[in-house]
Order: structure tokens, then C-alpha cells, then sequence
């Protein structure tokens, strides 16, 4: 018998530039990338608080339990359980600060990232494969009110692949 189970996408909504306001929805992951030779510098709050001022990397993630063995995974983010409640909000190359690793945060965490000097260090932001050019600040949450459900072999269960995948070496 198959096992199931539900999950809930992340929504983006992203004003570029032009002040144009764009939405998104992603079972993986959004993530923020440097347009250009420069390292992108942003800004991160979580639930209105500014956590951190200045971020300078080549990019930055929100990934879901889903999403946390792909290319959060290859980021070197965590590897989250398919059922917890949490997000990884997981750096890409940081340059300063540079011994941050990213951060655990509850699914129900409302994300607002924004670019720090976007005319000298463009970003674009990307809803697992929807990507929104020169975006100035991207809102991102778990979006409750949508579904999605995976189906799994009960002989090939999602949870042991995930605790398999964390003692690879």
C-alpha cells in the first residue's frame, strides 16, 4: 500500500524594478540569485523583525521538507524531515557574514528578503522554476490553503530515505 502524505507550497510574491508585483507558488524551494559578476548584499527579516542587515552572497534559499534534499541539499543545507514544521533558510556562497551557515525557521515564518543597492547588484528571484528578473524584495510563506500530496512505495519510505540520506559520507 502506498503511503501518503500532504504538503503545502511556499508562495513568493516578488516586486521587481519597476515596482510590478509578481506571484508564485513552489514545492522546493525560492531562492534568490546575484544577476551579475557582483555578490548580491540583502537584507533578511523574519516576521517583520530585521534578522539580518547585510548579507553578501551569491544567493540565498527558503526550502520546504521537500525541497531540503535537492538544491538546498547541494548549498549545504540541512536535511529536513518530510512532516516537520520547519523551512531552511540557507545561504549560497556567503562572503560576510562569512561563517553563517543559515538558519532553521518555523513553517509558519513569513520571510521578506530585499536587495541591498539592486542598480550596482541586481537579483533575481526564482519559484522553483518561475523566475521574476531584478526583484527588489521577495515576500515568501508556506501557503496553507494550497496542497499537494506524494505518494511513496511503503517498501521505499520517504522518512528512511531521508535518515539514509543523512549518514551518507
Amino acid at each position: 500500500m502506498a503511503q501518503k502524505a500532504i504538503i503545502h507550497p511556499l508562495q513568493m510574491t516578488a516586486i521587481d524594478e519597476n515596482g510590478d508585483t509578481h506571484t508564485s507558488m513552489a514545492f522546493n524551494e525560492v531562492s534568490l540569485f546575484r544577476q551579475s559578476h557582483q555578490a548580491a548584499r540583502l537584507r533578511i527579516d523574519i516576521d517583520g523583525r530585521e534578522r539580518m542587515a547585510a548579507l553578501t552572497c551569491d544567493g540565498i534559499m527558503v526550502a520546504t521538507p521537500q525541497g531540503s534534499t535537492a538544491y538546498n541539499l547541494s548549498a549545504h543545507g540541512p536535511i529536513l524531515p518530510l512532516k516537520a514544521p520547519l523551512l531552511a533558510l540557507t545561504p549560497v556562497s556567503a562572503f560576510r557574514p562569512r561563517n553563517w551557515r543559515g538558519a532553521l525557521l518555523p513553517n509558519t515564518a513569513r520571510v521578506k528578503i530585499s536587495a541591498l543597492e539592486p542598480e550596482k547588484r541586481p537579483v533575481n528571484a526564482v519559484a522553483d522554476n518561475t523566475e521574476i528578473k531584478s526583484a527588489v524584495e521577495v515576500h515568501i510563506h508556506e501557503d496553507r490553503t494550497a496542497t499537494g500530496l506524494l505518494m511513496f512505495d511503503a517498501e521505499h519510505s520517504w522518512e528512511e530515505r531521508i535518515l539514509d540520506e543523512q549518514f551518507r559520507y
